[in-house]
């Protein structure tokens, strides 16, 4: 018979709660956002009344016992025996009900949730001022499992209460009665948990809980590494949520403050960069394994070895979380001739290549005028050729291997130089990339760099004399964006030509930015009647530079539209390298 991962032990409401509180299962979350509404936590205790079903709990064995701990705000008698895996909103809705404490809502505001109960009725509501006034409910039921609540002192002055205002017989009052007491020993309620045992390792674990949870909710390794320091270092957690939900919105006193004008992290995206940063790795099923202290050759768990892992966690954890350190970073992203978040195709190049800056900065000791202009160029080639897109981590894994070889700032800028010098080769910038603008994709890496290259050059947006990264600054909101993508050829015209399919229309090399007052004036005019006349605005020098930034043929406007596009691929290629090679080598000046 295969080996049965499991077993099912059989709790009541009662035992669930003392365990909770004495830590045996590790509920933390109660400390940070709850996500279900009040009527779902009304519809779980109507369920129970009527004896309905609840579902199954998931719990994992944690591999400790013994062990003493304080989790979060509430001193716990021990590190919990069980993590939960499936169950928690239904935990924490039944456990802050019992126990009649505070949770917070999505707003981060600390609220109650009380569910009321109309005994002559038997029926359960969300509680609210207009309930609380009527006598005939209980407006929260929290009050009869409240340690001073006498069961038989409540009833009478339930039922005194009543009669001041209706008349009640015996009938009526032996059925409120009733239902207030089987309210009262919901506590007894049977409940069924499966606990997976504490060899399965988190893939198996995972897998399990998408074969037996209804909505196949997904679980990753962040997931569990987030579980974890809600058990081990809860505040640690907090805080990394907490700065991720500070980075969302402008500070409103303008006090110091993770929001940036690129990246609106969320806590598993930066616990990627901790991870990277800490224990110089990408693959997380690792980092978990160490985190819970399992030691990867004899498989046992250690405590020590848990601590330890732990202690490398935090540190890279305050680095990473350094409002210093974040926002000098995003000059890198600047420097690198990307503006705004208009620009980032992948999250996760930015995620990697602030590790790569941290790694540089506290682990090596570069230079940071030198490590920025490295870094910049890193991130540059990392986001033109997709390099975190697709397998981020297994590409991350190998980047971070290389680094048991560097021992020196110089030797570190030495690598990084070279991981890039072997994927910009001139086979790339000559025949890869002019294939790869090949695309109508509107989110496409290549011509995204082309417009970082475009800010790099200082170039101004096609028949315009103002600059694009000054057009591109998201710190102005204009009602409609200030530079848009434009149809050189317009789509009205193609398809006057007989070209109807988008692939071809939407092209890449099809597209220039321009002033949106002039995108409305070109509507779909053919290139050859809107050219002249745009034209006739600019000196022929200024013309000429215009042609080379925006990579444009002599004559363009009248050549063949498919001619056009294999020539203009080429040249916006040219000017990408070109853009790189400033970035590189410096320059405030380059002849493109």
């Amino acid at each position: 018979m295969t080996e049965v991962l499991f077993k099912k032990v059989d709790y009541s409401l009662r035992k669930l709660v003392e365990d909770i509180d004495i830590g045996e299962i590790g509920l933390p979350d109660i400390q940070r956002p709850f996500v279900w509404p009040a009527t779902k936590v009304r519809d779980l205790f109507d369920s129970m009344f009527k004896g309905f079903p609840i579902g199954y709990f998931l719990f994992w064995e944690n591999g400790y016992s013994g062990e003493h701990k304080k989790i979060g705000e509430i001193t716990k008698q021990k590190v919990p025996r069980l993590l939960v895996v499936d169950g928690q909103q239904r935990l924490t809705s039944l456990y802050t009900v019992i126990k009649a404490m505070p949770i917070l809502g999505k707003d981060f505001r600390r609220y109650r949730i009380k569910i009321a109960f109309h005994p002559r009725e038997q029926k359960f509501e969300v509680s609210n001022p207009a309930i609380e006034r009527d006598i005939e409910w209980i407006s929260d039921i929290s009050e009869l499992w409240s340690s001073t609540t006498n069961i038989i002192t409540f009833v009478n002055n339930f039922l005194k209460n009543y009669r001041n205002v209706y008349e009640l017989n015996r009938d009526e009052e032996n059925k409120i009665t009733n239902a207030i007491a089987r309210l009262e020993k919901l506590l007894d309620y049977p409940l069924t948990a499966l606990e997976i045992s504490s060899s399965v390792d988190e893939e198996q674990v995972a897998e399990i809980f998408v074969r037996i949870n209804s909505k196949g909710t997904p679980l990753n390794q962040a997931d569990f590494i987030l579980t974890l320091m809600s058990v081990f270092w809860d505040d640690g957690r907090a805080e990394l949520e907490e700065f991720c939900r500070r980075a969302k919105n402008p500070p409103i006193d303008n006090s110091p403050s993770p929001y940036n004008y690129y990246l609106r992290p969320n806590p598993d995206q930066l616990l990627r960069v901790n991870v990277a940063f800490g224990f110089k790795r990408a693959r997380l099923e690792h980092v978990y394994s160490l985190l819970r202290g399992k030691d990867l050759q004899t498989r046992r768990f250690s405590v020590e070895q848990r601590e330890k892992q732990f202690a490398i966690l935090k540190k890279a954890h305050s680095y990473v979380l350094d409002l210093q350190n974040w926002h000098e970073f995003f000059k890198v992203i600047k420097r690198a001739g990307y503006p705004s978040n208009q620009l980032i195709s992948s999250k996760m190049a930015v995620l990697y290549t602030y590790a790569f800056w941290l790694i540089g900065k506290r682990d090596f000791g570069v230079d940071l005028y030198r490590l920025r202009e490295i870094i910049a160029q890193w991130f540059f080639m990392a986001s033109l050729t997709g390099r975190y897109t697709g397998s981020p981590e297994s590409r991350m894994e190998q980047d971070l291997g290389f680094l048991r070889d560097v021992s020196s700032p110089d030797k570190y800028i030495e690598f990084l130089s070279r991981q890039i010098d072997a994927v910009l080769t001139p086979d790339y910038w000559e025949v890869t990339l002019p294939n790869e603008l090949e695309t109508a994709s509107a989110r496409n890496p290549a011509q995204f760099a082309y417009y970082a290259a475009l800010c790099l050059l200082d170039a101004k947006v096609l028949y315009s004399k103002m600059k694009v990264v000054d057009l591109l600054d998201t710190s102005t909101k204009p009602k409609r964006t200030a530079v848009e993508r434009h149809h050189l050829f317009p789509r009205g015209y193609l398809q006057s030509l007989g070209i109807e399919e988008n692939r071809f229309i939407n092209q890449v090399a099809n597209f220039a930015l321009v002033e949106w007052s002039d995108n409305l004036r070109i509507s779909d005019r053919p290139p050859h009647e809107y050219v002249p006349e745009l034209e006739s605005r600019f000196s022929s020098e200024e013309l000429n530079l215009m042609y080379k930034w925006h990579a444009l043929p002599a004559k363009w406007y009248e050549m063949r539209y498919e001619d056009f596009l294999k020539q203009r691929r080429k040249m916006i290629a040219f000017v990408i390298r070109q853009g790189f090679e400033k970035l590189r080598l410096g320059l405030d000046e380059i002849n493109i």
